[in-house]
């Protein structure tokens, strides 16, 4: 191991973890609002909206994100959509996983039992109201895990926008390794920043986690 080397590619690598920091933000940002829609879609009264919900999330689902990111970005200008390598991967990442977000919720709230509802409208609660203040607060724990995983997922799916020429961690180590020919070593590191990321997404993901139950709240 090339300590030295380490030392000297470091900053490097610590300037990429935060591209690949803010593509994974931006990216779920966008994502949150698409799941978002898509639910309401898919609880919608409305049939078309319904199916529109599904064909989307089938679609996004059934085919690979580089295949989205290529016709993203290559084919995008064919249809008059210009986009940097930038913002053509946070959009492609935001919509794909999306989809991912929107089953995780949506199976959130299928989860509540149904009587639950069933109370609520009984009580004189409207649809709204009801799942404003009864499924929404018992189905939010599972959100939350949901959202984390995928928000994880996220951040190493954010490797493949080096294809298109951001230049994220795995795409300055990969021009990191051909001015040093030092693989190991800086992969290696590549892969202690990925898992940095990681670590600081979980820790979130378990604060809000910890918020939603009652018996680790701090007494009043």
């Amino acid at each position: 191991m090339d300590l030295e080397l380490l030392a000297r590619i470091a900053p490097f690598i610590a300037e990429a973890a935060l591209v690949t920091l803010e593509l994974t933000v931006v990216s779920a940002v966008i994502g949150l609002v698409v799941s978002a829609l898509v639910v309401l879609a898919r609880f919608s009264r409305l049939a078309p909206l319904r199916w529109a919900a599904v064909a989307y999330v089938s679609v996004i689902r059934g085919t690979p994100l580089l295949v989205q990111l290529f016709l993203v970005f290559f084919g995008g200008p064919q249809l008059g959509l210009d986009l940097s390598p930038f913002t053509a991967g946070v959009l492609t990442m935001g919509f794909n996983i999306g989809a991912y977000m929107s089953e995780g919720i949506r199976g959130a709230i299928l989860s509540v039992e149904r009587g639950q509802s069933e109370a609520a409208r009984s009580l004189g609660f409207g649809r709204l109201d009801t799942m404003r203040y009864f499924i929404l607060p018992q189905a939010a724990p599972l959100m939350v895990r949901s959202l984390g995983v995928n928000t994880i997922i996220l951040s190493k799916g954010t490797a493949l926008v080096s294809t298109v020429g951001v230049v994220e961690l795995t795409y300055s180590a990969q021009r990191l390794v051909t001015s040093t020919y030092k693989p190991f070593e800086v992969f290696a590191m590549a892969g202690a920043a990925y898992i940095l990321i990681i670590g600081i997404i979980s820790l979130i993901v378990r604060m809000v986690e910890a918020s939603f139950d009652p018996s680790r709240r701090a007494p009043a």
